[in-house]
Parts: structure tokens; sequence; C-alpha cells
């Protein structure tokens, strides 16, 4: 468990966003996202969701059934998010 989950607990969203992060330069997929964390298509989908209506990730279509999703870097709210999770992860227990 990182600072960020001891402080707002382990969560679908926490997991999803912490995932991004970590791919915070590359597109991916609700099902690589989904192998990579453990949780289920449907949980995924559900909570990326608020992500994409704040803006915090960008969703682009690939085709009529697949989706992608990338953090987006150009968003405020992202940049303050990515600042906030390294310099958390940055500090000693």
């Amino acid at each position: 468990m990182d600072n960020l989950e001891e402080i707002f607990g382990k969560t679908a969203q926490m997991t999803v966003l912490k995932n991004l992060i970590a791919h915070k330069d590359e597109s991916t997929y609700l099902s690589g996202i989904a192998d990579e964390t453990g949780l289920s298509h449907s949980s995924v989908a559900r909570v990326i969701t608020p992500l994409i209506k704040s803006n915090v990730v960008i969703e682009k279509p690939l085709g009529k059934q697949i989706r992608t999703f990338k953090l987006n870097l150009e968003n405020e709210k992202t940049r303050l998010i990515l600042e906030f999770y390294n310099n958390i992860n940055n500090v000693e227990s």
C-alpha cells in the first residue's frame, strides 16, 4: 500500500487512476486496465466515467466498439493530481 492508499483507501477508482498514472504517456484499453489491475471490465468502466467527465482522462474511440483511454496531460487538474501523487509518494512514512 502506498502513501496515497493509506490516506484515501484502496478503491477501484484509485486503482484505475494509479494504473493510468503508471502509463501516463500511453493510451490503453478498458481490457488492459482490467487485466493489469485485477478489476472487472464493468468496474473499470464505472469508475473511469467520472474521470472522463472531469476531463482528467481522454477517451478516444477506435472503430465501433473499441475505446482507448489516456490521462489528459493538458488538463490542469491532471497535472495537479500527478504532482500530488509524486509528492505524496516521496514522503517517508
